[in-house]
C-alpha cells in the first residue's frame, strides 16, 4: 500500500480522503493556503504545508509549489480530489515525470476525454451512444455552420470543447440567432478555457441528467457501479443527486456493460463517471469526468463499495477488489448540496459559522470539514457540506432526508437549507424523473 500522499485539495473532499487513507493506514500530507490553516483535514493530518496565499491560482493551482511539498515530505503520491487539478492534464504529466504517483487516470486519458469533441468521437468509436451533432469543431464559414445546424435541426446547442461548470454553452431555437451566438460562445470559451473551439449538438427539451459511475485499474479490468440521477439542477450546477434513478434493468445493464468496455478501449484507470442526458429510453453521451465526483457518495451507499480506497488501492497497483458480478445495488440514496450562499440572490455567503450541529439517524451521512467556530472564506466554492441519506425505498431515504434536514442547523451565514426543504416537499420530486429544467422553472414560479 501507498506509504504516504499528498491531499492536494482542500474541504469536505479532502476530509474524506483523508478518512479513507487512516482507514488504510496511509500518512497524510495536507497541502493548504494561508485561508485554510484551520480546515478540519489539515488539524488532523499527519504533516502540513502551506503552499501559498488564499487565491487559488497562488496555491491549489499552484503546480510547482504542489510538487515540491511532495518532494520535502517524501510523499509517494498525490490525490487532486475533484475541482482545481483534478483534471488538469498537464499536473498529472508533471506529476508523474517527477517520480510520483497521481491517483487518477494517466494524462493522455484525461487529455482525451477533457475535449468534448475527442471524447466524443472516441465514445462513438466504442460504441456510446452520441447525440447528433457537427462531429467536430466548428469554423468560421458561417454558411456550413448554418447547413449543420439545418442538418441537425433546431433548437440545437453550441458548446465550448473545453467548457464546463455550466459555461460556454447556449441555446439557439432559431436560424438567425446562430451566428451571434456562435460568436458569443467563442469569446466566452476563449476568455474562460483559454481555447476558442466549439461545436454543435442537437437539444433535447426534456431529458435527464444520468451518469453511470465506472472504476477501473492496471490489469485491465473495469466495471459499472450503476447510474446516478442528477437532473436537478440551476444553470447546469447540480444540487440534489440519487441513486438508483428507476432506469429499466436491461437497459441500465446495457449502457453500464457500454461503459466498461469503453474504459477498457481507452486504457482508463481509477474512478470516472460517463454523464448522458436520458430522454424516451435513449442515452446520449454528454462527457466523461476523469476524477471522482462530488455525489460519489449515493453511489457507494447504494453498493457498499468505498470508492476512494478503491482509488488507492489502484495507485498502489492492486486489482479492483471487487467483480461486475459481484456489484449489488441495494435501496435508494438521495444527497443535497448544502451550499453557503444567499437564498434569494445566490450569492456566496462567507463567514464565521456561530452555531452548528450535523443531523444524524439510521441512514444518514454528514460530509463535511465545518464546524462551530469556523470561518468560511470568500476565496473558494460556496459548497460546504453534502447531506446524504440511505433508505429501502426511494420513499423512505426522502423521508429521512426531510428530518436530516430539519436537524441540521448551521447559524451565522446564509445557506441553502430552505430550497432543499422545499424540493423534498415537491410533489414531482416526489413523484421522480423530473428533467434537467424543472428546478429552474420552479425557482421562476417562486420568485
Amino acid at each position: 500500500m501507498l506509504d504516504k500522499i499528498i491531499i492536494a485539495n482542500r474541504g469536505e473532499i479532502a476530509l474524506r480522503i483523508l478518512r479513507a487513507c487512516k482507514e488504510l493506514g496511509i500518512k497524510t500530507v495536507a497541502v493548504h493556503s494561508t485561508a485554510d490553516r484551520d480546515l478540519k483535514h489539515v488539524l488532523l493530518a499527519d504533516e502540513t504545508i502551506c503552499i501559498g496565499p488564499a487565491p487559488s491560482v497562488k496555491s491549489y493551482l499552484n503546480i510547482p509549489e504542489i510538487i515540491s511539498a511532495a518532494e520535502i515530505t517524501g510523499a509517494v503520491a498525490i490525490h487532486p480530489g475533484y475541482g482545481f487539478l483534478s483534471e488538469n492534464a498537464d499536473f498529472a504529466e508533471q506529476v508523474e515525470r517527477s517520480g510520483f504517483i497521481f491517483i487518477g487516470p494517466r494524462s493522455e486519458t484525461i487529455r482525451l476525454m477533457g475535449d468534448k469533441i475527442s471524447a466524443i468521437n472516441t465514445m462513438k468509436k466504442s460504441g456510446i451512444p452520441c447525440l447528433p451533432g457537427s462531429d467536430g469543431p466548428l469554423s468560421d464559414d458561417i454558411l456550413k455552420n448554418k447547413a449543420i445546424a439545418e442538418l441537425i435541426g433546431y433548437p440545437i446547442i453550441i458548446k465550448a470543447s473545453s467548457g464546463g461548470g455550466g459555461r460556454g454553452i447556449r441555446v439557439v431555437r432559431k436560424p438567425q440567432e446562430l451566428e451571434k451566438s456562435i460568436n458569443i460562445i467563442k469569446s466566452e470559451a476563449k476568455a474562460s478555457f483559454g481555447n476558442a473551439t466549439i461545436y454543435l449538438e442537437k437539444y433535447l427539451e426534456n431529458p435527464r441528467h444520468i451518469e453511470i459511475q465506472v472504476i477501473a485499474d492496471e490489469q485491465g479490468n473495469a466495471i459499472s457501479l450503476g447510474e446516478r440521477d442528477c437532473s436537478m439542477q440551476r444553470r447546469h450546477q447540480k444540487i440534489i443527486e440519487e441513486a438508483p434513478p428507476g432506469i429499466h434493468r436491461s437497459l441500465s445493464s446495457y449502457i453500464g456493460e457500454r461503459c466498461s468496455a469503453a474504459c477498457i478501449d481507452i486504457n482508463y484507470r481509477s474512478a470516472g463517471t460517463f454523464e448522458f442526458l436520458f430522454e424516451n429510453e435513449e442515452f446520449y453521451f454528454i462527457e466523461m469526468n476523469t476524477r471522482i465526483q462530488v455525489e460519489h457518495p449515493v453511489t457507494e451507499m447504494i453498493t457498499g463499495v468505498d470508492l476512494i480506497k478503491e482509488q488507492l488501492r489502484i495507485a498502489a497497483g492492486y486489482p479492483l477488489s471487487v467483480k461486475q458480478h459481484e456489484v449489488q445495488v441495494h435501496g435508494h440514496a438521495v444527497e443535497c448540496r448544502i451550499n453557503a450562499e444567499d437564498p434569494d440572490t445566490w450569492l456566496p455567503s462567507p463567514g464565521k459559522i456561530t452555531r452548528f450541529h450535523a443531523p444524524g439517524g439510521f441512514g444518514v451521512r454528514w460530509e463535511s470539514h465545518i464546524y462551530a467556530g469556523y470561518t468560511i472564506p470568500p476565496y473558494y466554492d460556496s459548497m460546504i457540506g453534502k447531506l446524504i441519506c440511505y433508505g429501502e425505498t426511494r420513499d423512505v431515504a426522502i423521508a429521512r432526508m426531510k428530518n436530516a434536514l430539519a436537524e441540521l442547523i448551521i447559524d451565522g451565514i446564509k445557506t441553502n437549507i430552505n430550497l432543499q426543504q422545499k424540493i423534498m416537499n415537491d410533489e414531482n420530486f416526489q413523484n421522480g424523473g423530473t428533467n434537467i429544467h424543472y428546478l429552474e422553472k420552479k425557482l421562476e414560479l417562486l420568485k
